[in-house]
């Protein structure tokens, strides 16, 4: 609930219920941060999943034998609490491919593998946001600007837990929509993954295919 406040002014004090070991303290919030009535650093509660968290909802937590897997920590994959829109018409419809069929190597499927993708899609298709990769790399939810087109898989955990994000989306931003998303995983140089979030169907479809959205991700 406090992650939820838009905007909170320097010197709001609210009671965490669920910080400190669970006991619940006081905490004022400071320029950019949030701290103590001590002065310490807040003892927040580890993220989980379909917390609000640096800049989206957390839907996912790595296990072992995923990519940025680190054990003893807690690592995983935010989605954006809206989707993405391209230009000045408010337009979330969008292509895979900017311009020409071309093959730019992003064939990775796996959880981890979204930001690689996301990457080799740019060095080969531009840092512009009239495609869909370029669109998710340039959003900038929570100030963050690591965000990506998640992969495949990471898109399929994604549709997994689309009642946890919406549940934080219909406050901060917008629902994941009954509709078509892309993923970075392309097949060739003509077609790439994406998934219906309505009942979770998944194929491969032509880059050039306009009426897909786009939900960026980042990891933590």
């Amino acid at each position: 609930q406090r992650n939820l406040i838009t905007s909170p002014t320097q010197g709001l004090i609210i009671f965490c219920t669920d910080c400190a070991s669970g006991e619940g303290e006081l905490q004022v919030r400071l320029t950019s941060s949030w701290k103590n009535t001590s002065g310490g650093e807040v003892n927040d509660p580890p993220p989980a999943v379909g917390d609000f968290y640096q800049g989206g909802v957390v839907f996912y937590l790595f296990e072992s034998g995923d990519m940025g897997y680190v054990e003893g920590e807690i690592h995983g994959l935010i989605a954006a609490a809206e989707d993405q829109y391209r230009g000045n018409n408010d337009s979330r419809s969008i292509s895979w491919k900017n311009g020409s069929y071309v093959t730019t190597g992003a064939t990775a499927t796996a959880i981890g593998t979204g930001s690689s993708n996301t990457d080799m899609i740019i060095a080969v298709q531009g840092a512009t946001e009239t495609y869909a990769a370029g669109l998710a790399r340039a959003y900038n939810g929570g100030g963050f600007t690591d965000w990506f087109l998640p992969s495949k898989d990471e898109l399929n955990k994604m549709y997994q837990k689309k009642e946890d994000i919406n549940a934080i989306a219909a406050v901060v931003g917008d629902n994941l929509s009954d509709v078509s998303y892309w993923s970075s995983s392309e097949t060739s140089n003509l077609e790439a993954w994406y998934q219906h979030f309505s009942n979770g169907y998944r194929n491969n479809v032509s880059k050039g295919f306009t009426f897909m959205y786009v939900r960026a991700v980042r990891a933590f």
